[in-house]
């Protein structure tokens, strides 16, 4: 599996719970953008609107600027394939206070385009500062282990 674009802050700035994969309706020369490494995941969010998922705020650039559609929206929100079944629980779990659906990844699985997102919580400040901490810490430990002064 080749990993396309990933949201380097997502576990970061969330606590990350359950993993989802779908698919997503794209058009050709989004898929050429897309596997040229041109998509961005910051910001973006899935949501469920009339049965139907969908990820919205992903930009993904024209590929070539001088043979796109002129009507062309980066931003657009893009319909995500999945079964009825998950966007159920997908559904539900949007709906509970404090949550929400974030992506992760865009990466090829067999000849396709998946995206891998997650429900999340958003964390506190006093939260992000004890990861930066904890990581710190793991580095040290490893320079230490390195060196062999520990």
């Amino acid at each position: 599996m080749k990993t396309f674009t990933r949201h380097k802050r997502a576990s970061f700035d969330f606590e990350l719970g359950k993993e989802y994969e779908a698919g997503i309706a794209l058009r050709g020369f989004e898929v050429k953008a897309i596997r040229r490494g041109g998509a961005k995941l910051e910001g973006a969010h899935v949501v469920v609107r009339g049965g139907e998922a969908f990820l919205m705020g992903a930009e993904v650039p024209p590929f070539q600027p001088s043979n796109t559609p002129p009507d062309y929206d980066p931003g657009r929100a893009r319909r995500l394939l999945l079964s009825k079944k998950e966007i159920q629980e997908i559904a539900a779990l949007e709906a509970r206070k404090g949550y929400t659906l974030i992506p992760t990844r865009l990466y090829e699985k067999n000849g396709k385009i998946k995206l891998a997102f997650a429900s999340a919580r958003g964390k506190k400040k006093y939260d992000k500062r004890e990861a930066l901490k904890k990581k710190e810490m793991a580095r040290e430990a490893a320079r230490a282990l390195k060196r062999g002064t520990w």
